[in-house]
């Protein structure tokens, strides 16, 4: 039998039924005779409410005492969730983050794992025991709890999956796998059966939020095969693998959109050497996140910049260059939070021409402007009108031929 890692999401331990019947599919899973791992992320909503506590008590709060906090949420459902197994005959035991242990570094509440130390689990599953693992924390170079950051349980699972040569980490959630896009938007949007590292990280990256886009780079980097599937319904979910194990790749796997970032112009900056660091140098100093880049150059010997930053930055953005406005030099900045970024994605791009066309006619037959683009190997995207957003990843999806 198989040794699995399974991990189940807010949602699907949302309350003491929902937990009760998370045991009931561990247990049938357990029954097979698989070695298994169970990761849990705090019940839905709870770890909002600690947030809210933390921040009601001190706004300006210490760090690590912030992760105590939050971090105690998943350790009630490890502890409920082993509970629910034993009732049902399973020998279960919860562990915390400090108790495997798995390290990681200093970075509190966005710590990263470092190690982890799974010869104890090991041997507990010679004695068919089941290690219920409350994810999202971890444990500090200063013997202190840390956590991974918010979505952080969907890491915890693919580093214990990798560190403990797991056949496969399966991420129960509320949707049944990874479709084409946004079923609520198209409602011909197809699940997939399979989607390569590559395709899952650029759709996690823009919008999609089935999987956490640092719980994709691990799987990526360490080779874990990866399942996304639906705690609701005993149904097949979407295998996120390596290219190779996918026969015949699609041209596009799937449309994604965000309506998360803001578009900022800045207008009238000389064009010569260095100015493009004097500008982007500060935004990066205050960690403000630069996406899409388009120059202009104009006959006057100036040129227009034009970028995108995460719409809650935008304020920030516009401070940063205001107060660098005598070193770049330009003459005034324009701004735009009612933007939309859609993209077109697949790996099959890299073989294939007529990508980008299909995407530029298909928007212009809707009299949809794009105002900035940016390519990747396996990836198109555009920047319009946040009101063009629904009609734009609809005409996009079928243009690529992907509707059922």
């Amino acid at each position: 039998m198989s040794r699995l890692v399974l991990k189940f999401g807010g949602t699907s331990v949302g309350n003491v039924e929902r937990i009760q019947n998370v045991a009931r599919r561990v247990k049938a899973i357990w029954d097979q005779g698989h070695e298994l791992a169970v990761v849990v992320s705090a019940m839905s909503g709870e770890t909002n409410k600690l947030v809210g506590w933390t921040s009601e008590i001190a706004a300006l709060h210490d760090a690590r005492e912030y992760d105590t906090v939050v971090a105690s949420g998943e350790q009630v459902t490890a502890g409920l969730l082993a509970l629910a197994l034993q009732e049902l005959g399973v020998n279960a035991r919860s562990w915390l983050g400090w108790q495997i242990p798995l390290r990681t570094d200093g970075v509190h509440g966005a710590a990263r794992i470092e190690s982890i130390e799974v010869d104890e689990l090991v041997r507990r599953f010679a004695d068919r025991q089941v290690a219920v693992v409350a994810g999202f924390q971890g444990l500090g170079p200063d013997n202190r709890v840390t956590t991974l950051g918010r979505g952080g349980s969907d890491t915890s699972a693919v580093a214990l999956a990798a560190a403990l040569k797991a056949e496969r980490c399966d991420i129960y959630t509320d949707v049944d796998g990874v479709y084409t896009t946004d079923p609520r938007i198209v409602a011909g949007a197809r699940k997939l059966d399979k989607i390569t590292y590559e395709e899952m990280l650029e759709m996690a990256s823009l919008g999609a939020k089935v999987l956490q886009i640092r719980s994709v780079e691990m799987a990526m980097k360490h080779r874990v095969r990866v399942q996304v599937l639906s705690s609701f319904a005993d149904t097949p979910g979407t295998m996120v693998v390596d290219e190779d194990e996918i026969v015949e790749q699609e041209l596009v796997s799937g449309i994604a959109y965000t309506r998360d970032e803001a578009k900022v112009t800045v207008l009238k900056v000389a064009d010569r050497p260095g100015v493009a660091a004097g500008l982007f140098g500060p935004l990066a100093d205050a960690n403000i996140n630069v996406d899409m880049i388009v120059q202009n150059v104009s006959e006057d010997g100036t040129t227009d910049m034009t970028f995108t930053v995460p719409r809650t930055d935008l304020e920030r953005s516009l401070k940063v260059l205001d107060g660098h406005k005598a070193n770049i030099g330009h003459e005034s900045v324009r701004a735009d939070g009612n933007v939309a970024k859609i993209s077109v994605i697949g790996v099959g791009m890299r073989n294939h021409a007529g990508i980008a066309s299909t995407m530029f006619r298909a928007l212009s037959e809707k009299g949809i402007n794009i105002q900035v683009i940016s390519t990747s190997e396996i990836k198109i995207s555009v920047l319009i009108a946040a009101e063009y957003t629904e009609l734009a990843v609809r005409a996009l999806h079928t243009a690529y031929g992907l509707d059922s």
